[in-house]
């Protein structure tokens, strides 16, 4: 059993799909061998704004997005073979991936079109960078219950509030967040909601690093006081905020990196382990590959929704719940046939080392971030009438 044999039982797709994987790998490997790639030694989205640019140079940012905008008009499968070979050889996407994953989607769907002018090619380039302007300190996975307001003024909004685990707005230019711009309706507690571009660097906005356990500072809370936008950076219709969050959150869920961020962890473990593992080793490792194949077909078939201009909460809520849970699996599937076998006796692994460190410290975090698996259970439960 080797890593490059985990290629070849994929299962088939089209020929064009197959030749667009090729050259990711061979982009990864030039990469590597340039010296332009460092071998990833941590589970997760690392952050490299180089690596994004060469990246968008072969465009493979904003894949589907109208040529008018920056994109190239390719298919939501050819995006998605692109993010997974990315995803699965640990290349360093976190510079780019809110903002070709979800932020540019939403203001393709519902910006005006002098924010798609101004913004989309700049991201299909690399040059521009995302975060995702949700969670809110005490209010947990609750979002309706945000209190983040913008309250109008003359010419815009002022927003006071905070945001809270936003993901890299210390490296990033824009947020879009949502924000509380009118009381809720009775019994409609996500009516008077508005989706709002906030540029980071704007005055009274203030970013506080928030430090993990992994030993460094993805995460971060970010504070509005009188912050003023402008009419002009509201995202979509004021009010209208729900329901293109809910559209936004099928793209952050059905993605590959909900199943694929322990990915590096299990390569590295099949390559430890060689052609003749024990019994028991090959037998798990065997389960584990299954499980990821069947929950890769459902996230393939969300793309295909996606592409078809669906908005599948529910399958994407499947999804995200069934792989987050399978990732955590995986990390402490390897720990255990690491320990077992005897693996780092005696043998210089320092790559399996080095991820199996980070993935156990991680790992916690996979059925958190994208929303925990009782907030998607509720989803799915109403999704099939159940509640």
């Amino acid at each position: 059993m080797t890593v490059s044999s985990l290629h070849l039982e994929l299962p088939a797709l089209p020929s064009e799909l197959m030749a667009l994987r090729r050259e990711v790998r061979g982009f990864v490997a030039a990469e590597r061998a340039a010296g332009g790639l460092p071998y990833p030694d941590k589970v997760g989205l690392g952050f490299s704004p180089e690596v994004s640019r060469r990246i968008a140079a072969r465009g493979w940012i904003g894949m589907t997005w109208p040529r008018r905008y920056g994109g190239h008009e390719r298919t939501a499968l050819e995006r998605y073979v692109v993010t997974e070979e990315l995803l699965a050889a640990g290349v360093p996407v976190g510079a780019h991936w809110i903002s070709d994953r979800q932020s540019g989607p939403v203001l393709l769907k519902f910006g005006t079109e002098a924010q798609k002018q101004a913004l989309l090619p700049r991201i299909a380039r690399g040059e521009l960078a995302f975060c995702i302007g949700m969670s809110e300190p005490d209010s947990g996975s609750d979002l309706a219950s945000l209190r983040t307001s913008g309250t109008r003024v003359d010419g815009g909004w002022r927003i006071n509030g905070a945001k809270l685990w936003t993901t890299n707005a210390h490296r990033v230019d824009y947020m879009i967040a949502l924000v509380r711009t009118a009381r809720a309706d009775e019994g409609n507690r996500q009516s008077g909601l508005t989706q709002i571009l906030i540029k980071l660097d704007s005055p009274g906005v203030a970013i506080r690093p928030i430090r993990s356990m992994v030993g460094v500072q993805d995460f971060n809370e970010v504070v509005f006081q009188d912050v003023f936008v402008s009419d002009a950076d509201v995202v979509g219709q004021p009010g209208h905020g729900w329901n293109q969050v809910s559209a936004e959150l099928a793209y952050e869920r059905s993605g590959p990196e909900r199943w694929l961020s322990s990915f590096r962890l299990l390569a590295e473990l099949v390559q430890a382990a060689g052609p003749r593992p024990s019994d028991a080793s090959a037998m798990e490792i065997g389960r584990l590959f299954g499980q990821l194949m069947a929950v890769r077909q459902i996230s393939l078939s969300i793309a295909s929704m996606l592409q078809a201009g669906k908005t599948p909460n529910l399958e994407a809520s499947i999804a995200k719940d069934i792989g987050t849970r399978l990732e955590q699996e995986i990390v402490r599937t390897v720990r255990n046939i690491v320990h077992a076998d005897a693996l780092f006796e005696g043998a210089d692994l320092p790559a399996l080392r080095a991820l199996l460190a980070s993935a156990q410290r991680y790992a916690p975090a996979f059925t958190i971030r994208g929303g925990t698996g009782e907030i998607l259970r509720g989803v799915i439960a109403r999704g099939l009438g159940l509640r």
